[in-house]
């Protein structure tokens, strides 16, 4: 569990520098391991199910770990049962799903690397087409083999066939796993032109320029790793105060804590707008609240996002994100 944590720690601050490349080198040298010490093809009927499981299961693991992980997914569903009447509206309606489309295609890093590595190494899949049940397929694999190909076909990653020759069990797995293979680098080399694609769209649609952008990454960056020091240094400062008072019986001393209103407004996910330049919502909240012309307002209405009501340039889907959730 120490591990875990320390490769979680590492991968939270190199998020920027190394980003999804990280994700997909661990969870490439996971599926190594869990490969060589866990899988065993039961070289039976369940063959299929067993190699599809371990295909599959483990990237929707990673995929629903990849939503928990991430800051945008709470920012989204927080209080959102609330939030029914505006729910019902389509506008914000696919808002929402722009802003789930964003947080699902970074969760997805994770068990696209691991199918694709798993079908670069070729077990699951093998074991799994061994059992599979199509006729057509089964026909293609043993066209121009022996008789009992196809009834022993499951026993084959074991070598336990008794009458089918070792070349003809060596040939089918051969077929099978350069299958597997080709299946692989065909999704990895699909998901790196989608990606390409997709990056080259939101710029070619980014509202700022690529030195703005930047220095807009950097800004995120540094307000999520400052934020998170100082609600610990915070959080610390009223606990010793309040233990203090608890202990030694005496009045507390003064603390200044944020509201549970400006908690909310700054917990809300960001909202580009081309009239007023803000970088996040917590940058736009301390223009508003300090500004003599909002405060006459006490709702500071401008400020409050309950929810995107409009979808955010996809070039900017960074600035919720911060760091992952632990």
């Amino acid at each position: 569990m120490d591990m875990f944590k320390t490769v979680l720690k590492i991968v939270q601050k190199q998020q920027t520098s190394l980003g999804f490349g990280l994700v997909a080198l661990l969870t490439a040298g996971g599926e190594q391991i869990f490969s060589s010490v866990m899988f065993r093809c039961p070289c039976s009927d369940w063959n299929f199910s067993y190699g599809m499981v371990f295909l599959l299961v483990p990237a929707l693991a990673l995929l629903v770990l990849g939503y928990i992980m991430s800051n945008k997914t709470w920012k989204l569903f927080t209080g959102l049962c609330l939030r029914k009447s505006k729910c019902c509206h389509f506008k914000y309606f696919c808002a929402c799903g722009v802003v789930f489309f964003q947080i699902t295609t970074t969760a997805l890093v994770a068990p696209v690397s691991w199918i694709a590595v798993a079908l670069l190494n070729g077990n699951y899949f093998e074991c799994a087409m061994t059992g599979i049940n199509v006729t057509v397929f089964t026909n293609h694999l043993c066209d121009g083999k022996s008789p009992q190909c196809q009834d022993e076909l499951y026993k084959f990653p074991c070598g336990r066939a008794t009458h089918v020759p070792q070349s003809d069990s060596n040939d089918v797995l051969a077929t099978i796993r350069a299958e597997s293979q080709v299946l692989g680098w065909l999704l990895i080399a699909s998901i790196m032109v989608f990606n390409l694609l997709l990056i080259c769209v939101t710029r070619c649609n980014s509202p700022v320029s690529y030195l703005q952008l930047k220095f807009w990454r950097v800004y995120a960056q540094w307000e999520s790793d400052l934020l998170e020091s100082y609600m610990a240094d915070h959080a610390e400062k009223l606990a010793e105060r309040n233990l203090k008072s608890f202990f030694q019986q005496m009045p507390p001393e003064p603390v200044t804590t944020p509201p549970n209103q400006a908690w909310e407004k700054i917990s809300s996910l960001y909202r580009f707008s081309t009239r007023d330049q803000y970088y996040s919502i917590l940058h736009k909240y301390v223009e508003k609240c300090h500004d003599p012309a909002e405060a006459r307002d006490h709702r500071m209405s401008s400020v409050r996002s309950d929810g995107p009501d409009t979808a955010n340039p996809s070039v900017l889907a960074f600035v919720d994100e911060g760091k992952m959730m632990l």
